[in-house]
């Protein structure tokens, strides 16, 4: 699996006026769109009838959509790196690798006459937007819940410590070989922001911005939590049957998980602790050399449609880049807004790539870094 995360560095010298002039008008549709996305954002109905947001786009549109799922960002990146794909629902953790890699190309944001339905917090949010350009189209985003079984927490864990720190659970069990952690380098992220809260005397201000000590500090944390750890997930599958059938009582996950699991009347529940949470906020990025770029620019604008939105934020465990559609009844008729965190974007820390020049302090251990530290962790060293 450590094939999925090359070494991949930020050329953040680059002059992005290199990059070719936007598609200026649409001529006529292709016929086809090749998306690659994050499970479960791109349904047109097969798992759940109610949840499809793909067919009457290929009505409207002409436009056959292909889906191509990846599990973790540097897979997506990877993909992105190979021709053949039109869009991707980059999170922010791979949105600048994207731009600077010269993978994806500007939006010209008159082609998109919805965008300005748009939340004010994500229109010029700055993983998406370089040197006051968009290279991406807000889609949805979410935090990284903490998820447990509620039959082993009686009431809602407060803090991420059930997952980093050898303690016994609520059912008076360890939680040794009972908790899991994310499987990306990203995660790193998610031990920062606990040690940030924990020990303040670290000086950590941003958990994507270490230093060398407090790097150091965070992977001594993540090294012990390798010995509690159950798996390193990166399947929502495979971790909503971990829950089920191996025992598993808490771990970092996201709301579609919670979701589907509840479907299944399993007995899970997510929260935001006390030290807040990791996020991610996803936008529909253009490849550089689109084949099917006329089908991509009217999959953006029916993706920012108030039916999709919505359908989607139930279905996914997320929430709508467009606040209106938290007006709306989902199908599954939920207050999809709130219990998805609507009102708490405040406690996340949305995922970025973190860089060697860094605003909180001068110099800050670079992503190629968390990546190599990461699998050597995961891999027990």
């Amino acid at each position: 699996m450590h094939a999925r995360y090359p070494l991949l560095a930020l050329v953040l010298a680059l002059n992005t006026a290199a990059f070719a002039a936007p598609l200026q008008s649409l001529g006529k549709p292709e016929g086809k769109l090749n998306i690659i996305a994050w499970p479960g954002y791109i349904e047109r109905g097969e798992t759940d009838k109610n949840y499809n947001w793909v067919s009457d786009f290929e009505q409207a549109s002409g436009c056959k959509v292909n889906v191509k799922t990846a599990a973790t960002s540097d897979e997506m990146v990877s993909l992105m790196n190979q021709r053949g794909y039109d869009l991707v629902t980059a999170s922010g953790d791979a949105s600048l690798r994207l731009v600077y890699g010269r993978k994806v190309q500007e939006i010209n944001l008159k082609l998109v006459p919805s965008y300005a339905t748009i939340d004010p917090r994500l229109q010029k949010a700055p993983w998406h937007t370089v040197d006051g350009k968009h290279y991406g189209v807000p889609y949805q985003w979410g935090a990284n819940f903490l998820a447990y079984n509620t039959k082993i927490f009686p009431s809602a864990p407060d803090s991420w410590s059930v997952v980093f720190e050898a303690q016994k659970l609520p059912d008076g069990k360890p939680n040794k070989g009972r908790v899991q952690a994310y499987d990306g380098p990203i995660y790193i992220a998610d031990a920062a922001l606990y040690l940030m809260h924990k020990n303040p005397a670290l000086g950590i201000k941003d958990p994507y911005e270490l230093n060398e000590a407090q790097y150091a500090e965070v992977l001594k944390l993540l090294r012990a939590q390798k010995q509690l750890t159950h798996r390193y997930w990166h399947d929502v599958t495979v971790q909503m049957n971990d829950f089920k059938n191996e025992g598993v009582a808490a771990s970092s996950a996201w709301g579609y998980q919670i979701n589907a699991l509840q479907a299944e009347k399993f007995p899970i529940e997510g929260v935001i602790p006390k030290e807040g949470a990791t996020g991610w906020a996803d936008s529909t990025m253009l490849h550089a050399e689109a084949k099917n770029p006329v089908c991509a620019y009217k999959w953006m604008e029916h993706s920012l449609n108030r039916k999709l939105q919505s359908s989607l934020a139930e279905w996914f465990g997320s929430v709508p880049a467009v606040p209106a559609a938290c007006g709306d009844k989902a199908p599954g008729g939920s207050d999809f807004c709130k219990s998805n965190g609507f009102a708490r974007i405040s406690q996340i820390k949305f995922w970025k790539t973190p860089q060697a020049k860094c605003a909180t302090q001068g110099a800050c251990v670079p992503y190629s870094r968390w990546t190599q530290d990461y699998i050597a962790i995961m891999g027990g060293r």
